[in-house]
């Protein structure tokens, strides 16, 4: 079996990462629309043997999920919770989904729902955040439909494309998440 189904929604499940999808995470992050948004990750050169290293740690280590669909079991992107702190509750979150025709049909949204149920429910998280750059309101508005809140932005931090734009700071609680 390629995946688990660890965390269940309706269109799609989070499942532990399979190191085996080496190539596909290779092809995903060396593609300017996927990992542009991702800190400048375009900038830097994704081989398959740094991507091998990366998935193992990223397996070993963490809540790091692969999105798949239901339908066909297909590998569609990324979901993580990373830095957690056990003794403030607080966690940061990051996801991508990589090939062109998932995207803006409301899996980003269903997969940050069923992460963050399980960060507040299941690991007694109470402040999940993130970061994301001004310039993709894709990406903010599906946050904000989530629940989440910007509470601040660092002017000019990131260089892209040639010009510096700002970087969003968002968060939500899991008393917002209960409300939504």
């Amino acid at each position: 079996m390629r995946y688990f189904k660890k965390v269940i929604g309706e269109r799609l499940y989070l499942s532990p990462i399979n190191k085996d999808d080496v190539e596909i995470y290779t092809k995903w992050l060396n593609d300017y629309e996927v990992s542009g948004p991702l800190a400048n990750l375009y900038a830097q050169t994704i081989s398959l043997v740094s991507e091998q290293k990366a998935l193992e740690s990223l397996t070993s280590d963490g809540q790091n999920y692969a999105m798949v669909l239901h339908d066909n079991d297909t590998l569609i992107g990324n979901i993580s919770l990373q830095y957690i702190d056990n003794i403030s509750r607080r966690a940061d979150i990051g996801l991508f989904i990589g090939e062109r025709d998932h995207r803006n049909k409301g899996y980003g949204s269903e997969a940050l729902r069923l992460i963050l149920g399980y960060g507040f429910k299941t690991l007694n998280l109470h402040n999940i955040m993130l970061r994301v750059d001004s310039d993709n309101e894709i990406a903010i508005s599906c946050y904000k439909k989530v629940g989440f809140r910007e509470f601040g932005r660092r002017r000019d931090a990131q260089f892209k494309d040639g010009k510096y734009i700002d970087v969003v700071y968002m968060d939500i609680l899991d008393t917002d998440f209960y409300r939504v």
